[in-house]
């Protein structure tokens, strides 16, 4: 189970600013989000820890009303695999060579993106060479808007728990303000940090390190 987040000012300006982005409030029938107006308060997510970064009631289920509300509709049945399966195709294309991979877990899609390429050293701020990345990645994910993104940070053991724990956090929340900035649904996001607890490679190296390092977004089918 995912843990709750603490909202910090800018978490709260994003919830308060959530409502300029809509025609109407999500919960009742809104038909879009403005984009113009996403945007707009992207600025404002900076390095504050986000949960689900626009849904009042700060769950998976609030998120789904959001997404209904926003007039997303969701997968059932073959057309989840099918629909997964094209995503996976053009993320594989557009991100050949970028350093970034595409893992496939079931329905889900698993992007890796290790901090050599996305950050400086003990830095949270995504590096200017990795924008023409995101960008790809963003053109994706808005053109498959029937699922869900789970942004999530990771540290390697080095340094203090607390420490890789927030660092984990405003790295993942760099990619989702930059997301966002370029039209992705907040709705669709959950971001959050893991810190040091969930390595994918021994600490005990230089290239180990430097693998668990990492922000992953997870892609999930939106299901009905």
């Amino acid at each position: 189970m995912r843990s709750k987040l603490y909202l910090t000012a800018a978490s709260v300006a994003i919830l308060l600013g959530g409502a300029a982005c809509t025609t109407m409030d999500p919960y009742s029938s809104t038909p879009r989000r403005n984009n113009t107006a996403t945007g707009a308060i992207g600025g404002a997510i900076g390095g504050a820890l986000l949960g689900y970064l626009t849904n009042t009631s700060n769950s998976e289920q609030g998120r789904k009303n959001a997404l209904i509300g926003a007039g997303i509709g969701a997968l059932g049945g073959a057309a989840v695999g099918a629909y997964m399966d094209r995503q996976q195709r053009e993320l594989e294309a557009e991100l050949s060579g970028s350093g970034v991979g595409v893992a496939r877990q079931g329905d889900n899609l698993v992007l890796r993106m290790p901090s050599d390429v996305t950050f400086a050293s003990n830095q949270s701020d995504v590096t200017p060479r990795f924008y023409a990345t995101l960008d790809d990645v963003a053109g994706v994910l808005n053109r498959y808007d029937q699922s869900t993104i789970d942004i999530i940070g990771h540290a390697d053991s080095d340094g203090a728990d607390a420490y890789n724990l927030d660092l984990s956090r405003r790295r993942a929340s760099s990619v989702a303000q930059y997301l966002v900035n370029r039209n992705v649904l907040a709705d669709r996001l959950y971001v959050d940090g893991r810190g040091e607890n969930e390595p994918v490679a021994t600490n005990a190296t230089a290239e180990g390190k430097a693998q668990n390092r990492r922000v992953e977004i997870v892609i999930r089918p939106f299901r009905g």
